[in-house]
C-alpha cells in the first residue's frame, strides 16, 4: 500500500489530470440510468439521510435525460423501497434498525418518492424499485438495455460510494461502456465521493464532466 498525504479530492484531481488508462469512450447508443433520486437521499431539508454534493445535480440529470429522450435513447430511474416489515431488505437491512434505516424506506412513503425536481416522463422512462445497491440486481434493467441495443451506460445518482459504484461495476461487467458524469453523482462526505470517483476512473468507468455527455448527444 502506498502512503499518501494528499486528500481524496487532491488524488482525484491528480488522477484526472494525468490519466493512466485509455478511455472506454462513447459507443453508438446510450442509456441514462438515474440511481435513487428519491427524497430519502435528495431532500436535505426533510431527511437527515439526504446529502448533496453539487446543488445543480438534478438540473444536470434532467438535461441529459431530456436529450436522451429526444434522441430515442432510454432513460431509467430507480429508487429503493421495501415492504412494511422490511424483510425483503434481507441481510443488508440487519445492521441498523432505526426510523431512518434502509429497511424502513417503505414503498409508497415520502422517503421512497422521487424528488419532485426530477423530470420523469412516465410515458417513456423505465422506473424500477430496487432492493440492493446495483440497479441491475433483480430488476429488468439488463434485458431493457439489450432490447434497446444500448452499448453505453451513463450512471448518475447516489451514493457515489454505494449504489452508483455498484451499478457502474455491474454495467461494465455486462459489457457496457460506462460513463459517470462528475456533477451528476453525490455522496455524504467528500472523502467517500472523491475516493470512489478515483477508483471508478482507474478501473470501471470513464469519469467525465457532464458537458462531455451533453456535447456527444447534441452532436448526434
Amino acid at each position: 500500500m502506498i502512503a499518501d498525504d494528499r486528500t481524496a479530492r487532491q488524488i482525484f484531481d491528480d488522477t484526472m489530470a494525468n490519466p493512466a488508462r485509455a478511455k472506454f469512450g462513447m459507443g453508438e447508443k446510450l442509456a441514462i440510468v438515474n440511481v435513487d433520486f428519491q427524497r430519502a437521499y435528495t431532500d436535505i431539508h426533510a431527511f437527515k439521510t439526504a446529502y448533496e454534493t453539487d446543488p445543480r445535480q438534478i438540473e444536470h440529470v434532467n438535461t441529459i435525460s431530456r436529450l436522451a429522450r429526444a434522441k430515442g435513447m432510454p432513460v431509467i430511474w430507480t429508487h429503493v423501497g421495501y415492504m412494511a416489515g422490511g424483510e425483503d431488505a434481507g441481510v443488508w437491512g440487519t445492521r441498523t434498525n432505526t426510523p431512518d434505516s434502509l429497511q424502513n424506506i417503505q414503498i409508497g412513503s415520502e422517503r421512497w418518492d422521487f424528488d419532485p425536481r426530477c423530470e420523469i416522463d412516465k410515458t417513456q422512462d423505465a422506473i424500477y424499485t430496487k432492493r440492493m445497491p446495483s440497479a441491475f440486481f433483480e430488476t429488468p434493467l439488463a434485458s431493457w438495455l439489450v432490447w434497446h441495443k444500448v452499448d453505453t451506460v451513463i450512471v448518475t445518482g447516489g451514493s457515489t460510494s454505494g449504489c452508483v459504484r455498484a451499478t457502474a461495476i455491474d454495467s461494465v461487467s455486462h459489457g457496457y461502456r460506462t460513463i459517470v458524469p462528475i456533477e451528476c453523482v453525490a455522496d455524504k462526505h467528500e472523502s467517500y465521493h472523491f475516493a470512489n470517483l478515483t477508483d471508478l476512473q482507474l478501473k470501471y468507468a470513464d469519469v467525465e464532466p457532464v458537458q462531455v455527455v451533453i456535447d456527444w448527444m447534441e452532436a448526434r
